[in-house]
C-alpha cells in the first residue's frame, strides 16, 4: 500500500477499492507494455525536457493564475482566481494530456493514434499533436456530440482527422468510448489509444493524471508568488475528472486546502436526467476500471444528460472515486441552468467565455464564494473556453 494519498495507485493500479485493469484479454500485455514504457518515459530525463519545451513553445504554458477582481467584488466574499487553461492552444486543458501521450506512443512505436470525444475538446487536441507529428488519426464521436459540438467537428477535420458518428445507444461519450475500446482491440499492434481523461484501465488514470499535474505544480507555485501562502479552496468540474485532478494533485498532502468536484446535475437528481455519480450512483466496472457509476438495480449503465457534452457520462475517475471514499476532496454538482448563469455571470462580469464544463466550477463558486470571508481565496480552474458552446449558449441564454 502506498505511504501518502498522493503517491496511489499502487503496483496493480488500484486506488484503494477502485481502478485496475478489467479488460479483454487481447488489451491486458499491451497495457502492461504500456506501464512498463511509461514507467521507463517518466524516469527519462530527455522525455521530460522534450514535453516540457512542446508545452511552453507550442502550448503555451504556463497559464496565468488571474485574479477575477470585478467576480470577486460582486460576489463579495472570498478572493477569486482562475487558471485560466481555457488560454492553452486549442482551448483547453486537453492538450497537455494528448501531447504527452502522442510523445509516449512514438517511444512504443506506435503509428496510428485513436480517441474519443465529448465536447470535442479532446478530439481537437488528438487531432492537433497528430498534424504536429504526422500521425493517423481517428476520433470517435457520440452522433448527438457531434450535433451540438460542430465547430470541434470541423476544426479536427480540418487538421486532418477522421472523424466516425458513433449511433449506438444514447449516442454519447460512453458510446464513443465503447467503439474506440472496439478499434483498439482489432489494431492494437499499430495503435495507440489516448485516452481522454482520468479514466479507463491502469495504466490510464495515472498516465493522464501525471501529464495534468503541471496545473496543479504551477498554481502551486503561482499563488504563493502572489499571496505568499496556498490557497483555501480548489474548485474544478468533473466529468471523467482529468482537469480536477491535475488541479488537485499536488495539493493532496496539505490539509489545509479543500478541494471540491463539481460534477454535471443537468435536470436535477432525477435518474436518466444527470451526470452526478456521487448522487445515488454505485461501485461497478465500466470500460476498464473499477470505479463510481451510474447503474440501475440490475447493473445496467444508465442514461445521463447534461448541457456540457463533456460531463455527460456514466462513470467518475477511479481515484476521484477513492479520493471521495476516504473524505479527502468532496463533491457536489450544479444543474444544467446553474451553469447557464455562470457562463453568463463571468462573461458579463469579467469578458470571459468559459466551456459549459468549466461553467459548472464556475456555478459552485457562485454559491460558495459569498460564504466565505474576504481573506479566504479560491483557485477554480477554467479548464476550457467556451468559444465552442457559444451557439448551444445563445439558445438559452439569448431567448
Amino acid at each position: 500500500m502506498p505511504d501518502t494519498v498522493s503517491s496511489y495507485p499502487d503496483a496493480t493500479g488500484h486506488f484503494g477499492a477502485f481502478g485496475g485493469m478489467f479488460v479483454p484479454e487481447t488489451l491486458m500485455t499491451p497495457l502492461q507494455d504500456l506501464a512498463i514504457a511509461y514507467a521507463e518515459a517518466r524516469r527519462d530525463p530527455a522525455f521530460q525536457i522534450e514535453l516540457d519545451d512542446l508545452l511552453h513553445n507550442y502550448v503555451g504554458r504556463p497559464t496565468p493564475l488571474y485574479l477575477a477582481e470585478r467576480w470577486t467584488q460582486e460576489l463579495g466574499g472570498a478572493k477569486i482566481y482562475l487558471k485560466r487553461e481555457d488560454l492553452l492552444h486549442t482551448g483547453a486543458h486537453k492538450i497537455n494530456n494528448a501531447l504527452g501521450q502522442i510523445l509516449l506512443a512514438r517511444r512504443i512505436g506506435k503509428t496510428r493514434i485513436i480517441a474519443e470525444t465529448g465536447a470535442g475538446q479532446h478530439g481537437v487536441a488528438t487531432a492537433t499533436v497528430c498534424a504536429r507529428f504526422g500521425m493517423e488519426c481517428v476520433v470517435y464521436m457520440g452522433k448527438v456530440d457531434m450535433e451540438r459540438q460542430a465547430l470541434n467537428v470541423a476544426r479536427m477535420r480540418l487538421m486532418g482527422a477522421k472523424v466516425v458518428a458513433v449511433t449506438a445507444g444514447q449516442a454519447t461519450l460512453k458510446e464513443a468510448v465503447n467503439e474506440a475500446m472496439r478499434d483498439w482491440v482489432a489494431t492494437v499492434e499499430n495503435t495507440h489509444y489516448i485516452i481522454g481523461s482520468a479514466l479507463g484501465s491502469h495504466p490510464f488514470p495515472m498516465m493522464v493524471r501525471d501529464f495534468h499535474r503541471v496545473i496543479g505544480v504551477e498554481a502551486r507555485a503561482q499563488i504563493l508568488e502572489k499571496e505568499g501562502r496556498l490557497p483555501d479552496l480548489l474548485v474544478a468540474c468533473v466529468g471523467g475528472g482529468s482537469n480536477a485532478i491535475g488541479l488537485f494533485h499536488p495539493f493532496l498532502e496539505d490539509p489545509s486546502v479543500r478541494m471540491m468536484g463539481v460534477e454535471a446535475g443537468g435536470d436535477g437528481i432525477i435518474p436518466e436526467r444527470h451526470a452526478a455519480r456521487f448522487q445515488g450512483g454505485k461501485l461497478g466496472i465500466l470500460q476498464g476500471t473499477k470505479t463510481w457509476l451510474l447503474a440501475n438495480d440490475d447493473g445496467q449503465i444508465e442514461l445521463t444528460h447534461s448541457v456540457s457534452a463533456g460531463l455527460d457520462y456514466a462513470a467518475i475517475g477511479p481515484e476521484h472515486a477513492f479520493l471521495q471514499s476516504i473524505g479527502r476532496v468532496e463533491y457536489t454538482y450544479a444543474t444544467d441552468d446553474e451553469a447557464l448563469e455562470a457562463f453568463r455571470s463571468l462573461a458579463t462580469t469579467e469578458g470571459i467565455l468559459p466551456a459549459l464544463e468549466s461553467s459548472h466550477a464556475m456555478a459552485y463558486l457562485r454559491k460558495i464564494a459569498p460564504t466565505m470571508s474576504k481573506d479566504s481565496i479560491i483557485i477554480a480552474n477554467l479548464s476550457g473556453r467556451g468559444d465552442k458552446d457559444v451557439e448551444q449558449a445563445s439558445k438559452y441564454l439569448l431567448r
